[in-house]
C-alpha cells in the first residue's frame, strides 16, 4: 500500500505549540511518531468501545465486497484519529490518500483528487472542519451517490457534466466537530469521538514505545510517565524520548522513577501533567480576574496566546481534571486549580465558585 504526494500534508493544526513539551501536535522532528504507530486494529490500545464496533463493520464490509461506510473521528489532537485512518487502510487492504482541509481550496482541486481514486480507496481528510463551505458541496453528491457534478464552460453556454466516481471511503478527523455543517456531519454513516487515554492505557502504549525503540525502562517509571502524559499518546512517545535523554546521561540509559520524577521536574511538567502555560492560564484566571467568570478573547489577550489554542489544546485537559470550568459567563478556576498552585481561596470567591 504505497502513499501518494498528498499523504505529506501536515497532519493536526500547526497552533504556537511548537516549543511546548506536553503540546498535542505533531512537532518538527518527531520522524518516530510513524515507526511506533500500530498498522493492525489488533496492536490498536485504548479505545475498547471504537475497536469493537470497527472490527464489526470492517468485517461486514469485507463479507459483502463493499467499500467501508464514511466515517468521521473527533477528539483532542493527539488522540490517534490519523492512526486509525492507517489501520482502516490496512485491515481493508486498500490505498490510502491523505489530504488536508485548508489544503483543498477549489472545487477543481477536490475534483482532481476524488477521480483519480481507486474502488475501495480510503481518502483521508484531516482538519476536515477546515474545509472551505464551497468545496464541501462538492462532497456531499460524491459522498452519497458517489457521482461529480462538474460545471463546463461559462456564462450562457455553460453546461454541467456528471461523472460517476468509484464507490470510496472518506475519513474525516476534526479536532472540532461543532464547526462541521450538519450536512457533511449527517453523510457519515461512522462516527466516532475518541477520548483521553487512562494511564494504565497509556503506560502499556510507553512500554510498546520502548521495546521498538530499545528503550530499558521499568514498569514503575512507564506508570508515572502516564500519569503525567495528559491522556495523550503522542506526549506519552515524547516525554519517553526526552526521558532517554536524561537516562542516557545519568543512568547509563535506564530509565527509574526517580529519573522520571527529576527529569520532568527540569521541565516544568508537575504531578498533574500541567506545564507552564496550563499554570499561567489558571493563574490569569484566579490572580489577574480575581476569580471571576473571563471571557476567552480576555483570557487569550491575558496569557499571549491564541484563543483557538486555548480552546483545542489546553482546555480540554484543565477541563477533564478539574482545573476550569465554562460557564455562561466564561472561564473559571475551580477550587481544585486554586489548592493545586497553592493559593488560598478568598471567602468572596468561594461564593462564587459555590
Amino acid at each position: 500500500m504505497q502513499e501518494t504526494s498528498l499523504d505529506k500534508v501536515p497532519s493536526e493544526d500547526r497552533v504556537n505549540t511548537e516549543e511546548r513539551l506536553v503540546a498535542p501536535e505533531s512537532q518538527l522532528g518527531e520522524n518516530y511518531d510513524h515507526s511506533l504507530r500500530p498498522e493492525r486494529l489488533r496492536d490498536y490500545i485504548g479505545q475498547k468501545e471504537i475497536k469493537e464496533n470497527l472490527e464489526v463493520f470492517i468485517g461486514a464490509a469485507k463479507k459483502r465486497g463493499h467499500a467501508l461506510d464514511h466515517v468521521l473521528l473527533s477528539g483532542p489532537p493527539g488522540l490517534g484519529k490519523t492512526t486509525l485512518a492507517n489501520i482502516l487502510a490496512r485491515e481493508m487492504g486498500v490505498e490510502l490518500r491523505s489530504t488536508s482541509g485548508p489544503v483543498i481550496e477549489r472545487q477543481g482541486d477536490l475534483a482532481a483528487i476524488l477521480t483519480n481514486l481507486d474502488s475501495g480507496t480510503i481518502m483521508f481528510v484531516d482538519e476536515i472542519h477546515r474545509m472551505n463551505r464551497v468545496v464541501e458541496e462538492v462532497l456531499y453528491g460524491a459522498m452519497e451517490d458517489f457521482t461529480l457534478d462538474i460545471i463546463i464552460g461559462e456564462g450562457p453556454g455553460a453546461r454541467t457534466v456528471k461523472i460517476d466516481l468509484p464507490h470510496f471511503t472518506l475519513v474525516g478527523a476534526t479536532t472540532r466537530a461543532g464547526l462541521l455543517s450538519s450536512p457533511l456531519r449527517e453523510r457519515f454513516g461512522i462516527q466516532f469521538r475518541l477520548n483521553f487515554y487512562e494511564p494504565e492505557e497509556l503506560k502499556s502504549i510507553i512500554l510498546r514505545a520502548a521495546s521498538l525503540l530499545g528503550i530499558e525502562i521499568v514498569e514503575e517509571a512507564s506508570l508515572e510517565l502516564a500519569r503525567r502524559a495528559r491522556g495523550t499518546p503522542r506526549i506519552a512517545n515524547r516525554l519517553l524520548k526526552r526521558c532517554r535523554d536524561f537516562a542516557d546521561m545519568e543512568t547509563s540509559g535506564i530509565i527509574t522513577q526517580a529519573l522520571v520524577e527529576t527529569s520532568l521536574s527540569k521541565m516544568s511538567i508537575d504531578l498533574e501533567g500541567l506545564d507552564q502555560m496550563d499554570c499561567r492560564i489558571l493563574e490569569a484566571l484566579i490572580v489577574k480576574f480575581g476569580g471571576s467568570p473571563v471571557g476567552l478573547n480576555t483570557l487569550s489577550a491575558a496569557v499571549s496566546e491564541e484563543k483557538d489554542t486555548i480552546e483545542d489544546v489546553y482546555e480540554p485537559y484543565l477541563l477533564l481534571k478539574g482545573f476550569l470550568q465554562r460557564t455562561s459567563r466564561g472561564r473559571i478556576a475551580t477550587e481544585k486549580a486554586y489548592k493545586h498552585l497553592g493559593i488560598e481561596v478568598q471567602e468572596q470567591v468561594q461564593k462564587k465558585l459555590f
